[in-house]
């Protein structure tokens, strides 16, 4: 999990608050017909966007984004996390990163963690949002300090964010 490394297609993202704008199409957002209700998660698409909350009688039945992200196993964001400070510091950093995601799926239910991998001195979370990637980097930038970087593949919608402290 070498997180030095610029991969192909991808570009260093110098400015932290920059927005990263989506790209026009995206094959896990398809237009839906209002309402729908998740079939796995029972989140409701309504209003032009998804929310926890109680499906209206007579609504659709589709499986959501983060759900068909989860099922494919096809990550929008990475967060790579490192450094002596973080193997000292692991189980706190981890317990943060959980908690933050849980506060951003509560009003953003398309925003989850898929996985988190450990390996050596280091872990590779993986997220269904480029958005919850981004957000989990500034938390522990805002939290622990650190360096922070931003790469982004705009072909492929696609956030790695490494941390390291």
């Amino acid at each position: 999990m070498n997180s030095n490394r610029m991969l192909p297609g991808f570009r260093r993202i110098e400015r932290h608050d920059k927005l990263f704008q989506e790209q026009a199409h995206d094959a896990y957002k398809p237009q839906l017909a209002e309402p729908t209700v998740c079939l796995q998660c029972k989140a409701v698409f309504e209003h032009g966007r998804w929310h926890w909350g109680k499906a209206r009688a007579g609504a659709r039945k589709a499986i959501c984004p983060a759900c068909h992200r989860i099922h494919d196993h096809f990550p929008a964001g990475y967060v790579m996390l490192g450094g002596a400070f973080f193997k000292a510091h692991r189980n706190e950093v981890l317990s943060l990163v959980h908690n933050h995601e849980t506060r951003e799926r509560t009003e953003h239910p398309l925003q989850r963690i898929m996985a988190v991998e450990e390996e050596g001195d280091e872990a590779l979370i993986t997220t269904t949002d480029i958005r919850l990637a981004r957000n989990i980097g500034e938390a522990l930038l805002r939290a622990y300090q650190g360096e922070l970087e931003y790469h982004y593949n705009p072909s492929e919608d696609l956030l790695r964010v490494n941390w390291t402290h």
